[in-house]
């Protein structure tokens, strides 16, 4: 009975999403507050009508009820409980569930904050929200259900992808999400802006904390999702330019020019149309993800093998999302017209050059991704576009980018003096030649490319660190000021500057591990020896081993380097529901990087096969990643100064009709 519940529930949310939606966009047009406070009061019903739904399926996968079709595809009874629930969005159903959950949550959320913003701006922004919900409610009812019945109930389910019972990559796609479904709120008030034809510091201000919540989720999750592939998949990588990671990183890298252009437009009022369209670009970005993964166009580790048909409901879901708001920006944006003007020499040119930069680079990884699936739609020649096209085009673009943020940081708003700020950055030029000098001298190989890496890196901390030394005046006020200027410094500079250190250690790990990766790839028995950046590693004994729902080869290895013995254990798995194997690499982290090894199968009875790695400073890839999180944490968490305009005292009518349900 409980299935029936959350289907009945989906079904009422969707009938209550549409008629939400017609009340919103009439609430905006009119002076009826009745369809604004059932618009608004709606966003919060189908949010919990939709979690109903959500529980309602969870709740199968926890009584492994295998009359529900989903529940049959993607457990089965011997499955470790932790992973019965999390199967619940482990597969393409409950994955679309979980992401429209997600969808009226930011919604209900919105809704709540109604004293907030214009009354205009807020039930047009509700309203766009209200048609997207609409819009995936019915691809889950009409092409997707979760809830899908199986007559007769089958004793048992044929288990959950093994690549999927794994902690990180659990709570891997809520994060990714987050990130992906978050972006929706800056687009709808992206669309509610062009239609009432205004975009001002009031909009940047109430963007602003959505635009930097979700990049803060989509961070957190393509790092889960990069440290899931580096100590499961057993290849000794990070980031393989996969068609479905790259479908992540898009509008991570959309998102990043969102957040610098919607503080300009906050600061300035300046670069309106910049910040609307990367608001439409970064949302239509994740829809293309959702495309790429369930549309049946490739094949992938992370993809959902689902009927292509589906896709064709996706793209057109899609189609009506960019089109629709692309159309409406062509019409409607000479309305949004900058009051703030600059000379291309200040911090908002700094910041164009910056977006331009980072669009360029997303048309790069755009071009690698789909030029594969373009030429396998016109011609059906399969083709493949790899490492070394990526690694040839984005990474220069990333180190101009990364080599301009230093810069940028420190040019004033309006009109900036670009001679003095290089002269400030002095300290931080002389640490990163320094730096360069030192690696190509001391580099055993990768010498000029790992000079330019950690040369830049030292480059980037450098210019972060100046730019606050500066703003609390560090060696030029006493000691007591500089204190205070700390204390009053905003959360904004505090999480920018941070941010920024974050990009530089993940480019530390980046550079560390491509370009000083030791790889032995050796034929082992027992007791034998193989050699890696210096470590002799002997295969001390593989012996069975049995886990809950797995059966297992476990094997024992010795590291010996210096006098140093360590001791590494991994396992090549079997689950035999699903007939797959996966691989659990044996891992020593430690400085300056990790020895990793992972090993095959031995088919011949020789030996088994063993890959060596040593990854120098890899480790800073996710550490990196998560400073860089915590900076954009820091600057959401700032609202700074109330603007006037959102002081005011509301007309008791309006005030009423914003009072929250």
């Amino acid at each position: 009975m409980t299935p029936e519940i959350g289907h009945f529930a989906l079904i009422l949310a969707f009938a209550l999403a549409m008629a939400q939606s017609v009340a919103l966009f009439a609430g905006a047009r009119g002076d009826d507050a009745g369809f604004a406070v059932f618009g608004r009061r709606s966003a919060i019903v189908v949010f919990a009508l939709v979690a109903i739904a959500f529980a309602s399926l969870m709740h199968a996968f926890a009584v492994s009820d295998f009359s529900v079709v989903n529940v049959y595809e993607n457990s089965h009874s011997a499955k470790p409980f932790i992973y019965k629930l999390t199967g619940t969005w482990g597969n393409h159903e409950g994955s679309m569930l979980l992401w429209v959950l997600i969808l009226t949550l930011f919604s209900a959320v919105l809704a709540a904050q109604g004293k907030a913003a214009p009354r205009d701006l807020h039930l047009l922004t509700l309203g766009v929200q209200a048609l997207i919900i609409s819009a995936f409610l019915a691809f889950i009812l009409f092409t997707s259900n979760p809830f899908e019945r199986l007559i007769p109930a089958p004793a048992d389910g044929t288990g959950l992808n093994p690549l999927l019972q794994d902690p990180g990559l659990a709570i891997h796609p809520p994060f990714l999400y987050l990130g992906y479904v978050g972006f929706s709120i800056p687009f709808s008030f992206a669309v509610a802006a062009l239609i009432r034809g205004k975009a001002d510091t009031v909009w940047a201000r109430l963007v602003r904390p959505w635009a930097l919540i979700a990049w803060v989720f989509l961070t957190i999750g393509i790092a889960l999702g990069s440290w899931w592939a580096y100590y499961e998949l057993g290849w000794g990588g990070w980031w393989a330019w996969d068609p479905v990671e790259n479908a992540s990183f898009m509008p991570w890298l959309a998102g990043t020019a969102l957040i610098h252009s919607v503080r300009v437009v906050e600061r300035r009022d300046a670069m309106k149309g910049w910040a609307v369209l990367l608001a439409i670009t970064a949302f239509s970005l994740s829809l293309v993800g959702t495309f790429l993964v369930r549309s049946g166009v490739l094949t992938s580790v992370h993809a959902f093998a689902v009927d292509p048909t589906r896709g064709v409901f996706i793209l057109a879901i899609l189609i009506a999302a960019i089109g629709g708001s692309l159309t409406v920006f062509a019409l409607r944006a000479n309305s949004l017209s900058a009051t703030g003007a600059f000379s291309a020499v200040s911090r908002e040119g700094a910041l164009v050059v910056n977006n331009v930069l980072l669009l360029v680079a997303c048309a790069v990884v755009f071009v690698g991704t789909f030029y594969p699936l373009f030429i396998d739609v016109l011609s059906g020649d399969k083709i493949s576009v790899g490492a070394p096209y990526f690694n040839m085009i984005f990474a220069p673009i990333a180190s101009i980018t990364l080599a301009l943020a230093a810069v940028g940081t420190l040019l004033a708003w309006k009109k900036g003096d670009l001679p003095a700020s290089l002269k400030r950055l002095i300290p931080a030029a002389g640490a990163a030649l320094v730096i360069a000098v030192l690696v190509l001298f001391l580099a055993d190989r990768a010498r000029v490319s790992g000079a330019f890496a950690l040369a830049l890196v030292v480059w980037l901390v450098g210019g972060a660190a100046i730019d606050i030394a500066g703003r609390v005046k560090l060696f030029r006020a006493p000691a007591g000021d500089s204190f205070t200027r700390v204390k009053g410094l905003p959360g904004a500079a505090w999480g920018a500057a941070i941010a920024h250190g974050g990009l530089a250690l993940f480019a530390l790990g980046a550079a560390g591990i491509s370009l000083w990766k030791s790889e032995t790839v050796v034929l082992m028995a027992e007791g034998s020896t193989a050699e890696v950046a210096g470590y002799e590693v002997t295969l001390k004994s593989v012996e069975p081993f049995s886990g809950p729902n797995y059966v297992a080869e476990r094997a024992d290895f010795v590291a010996r380097k210096n006098g140093e013995t360590i001791a590494l254990s991994g396992e090549r798995r079997f689950y035999p529901v699903r007939g797959m194997e996966t691989t659990e690499a044996a891992i020593r982290m430690q400085w300056p990087g990790d020895l990793y090894i992972s090993f095959g199968e031995n088919k011949s009875g020789n030996g088994w096969p063993v890959r060596l790695f040593f990854n120098p400073f890899v480790h800073f890839l996710w550490l990196g990643a998560a400073v860089t999180a915590l900076g954009g944490l820091i600057a959401f968490a700032d609202r700074g100064k109330k603007p006037a305009k959102l002081r005011h005292r509301q007309p008791k009518a309006v005030a009423a009709e914003a009072a929250p349900a």
